[in-house]
């Protein structure tokens, strides 16, 4: 991977940790502003329902920053866009479509088989 594709990838994952972090704080704004008892017991719960969905999508995106902040940090390291399990280079389709990707399609593929088999036993 040449200078000028790093910084691209430097680049869109800066801008998607950015992108996490302000639906992060209008998430917390909206939770804050729609603190409110509501008298129908229905619509309560429905809240309650939606604040949990709405808490455990942050969750997921939290931690997909610190996915963020490892990817940036094997750029920083020349380790990105190679796999962790082959060390073979990443397709730049593939990291186009999964920047914070760390294993090559086929070790992926061969990785969720593993996971399917012992799953199933």
């Amino acid at each position: 991977m040449n200078d000028r594709q790093r910084e691209y990838f430097r680049a869109k994952l800066l801008a998607w940790k950015d992108e996490i972090i302000k639906e992060a704080k209008l998430t917390l704004q909206t939770l804050q502003e729609e603190n409110v008892n509501h008298p129908d017991l229905a619509d309560r719960a429905s809240s309650e329902t939606d604040r949990a969905i709405e808490l455990r999508a942050r969750d997921r995106q939290r931690k997909l920053i610190s996915k963020i902040d490892a990817a940036l940090q094997r750029i920083e390291d020349n380790t990105y866009g190679y796999c962790e399990e082959t060390g073979e280079p990443i397709s730049l389709k593939r990291l186009e479509a999964r920047p914070i990707a760390t294993l090559s399609v086929e070790a992926q593929e061969r990785h969720e088989k593993r996971e399917k088999v012992y799953r199933d036993e």
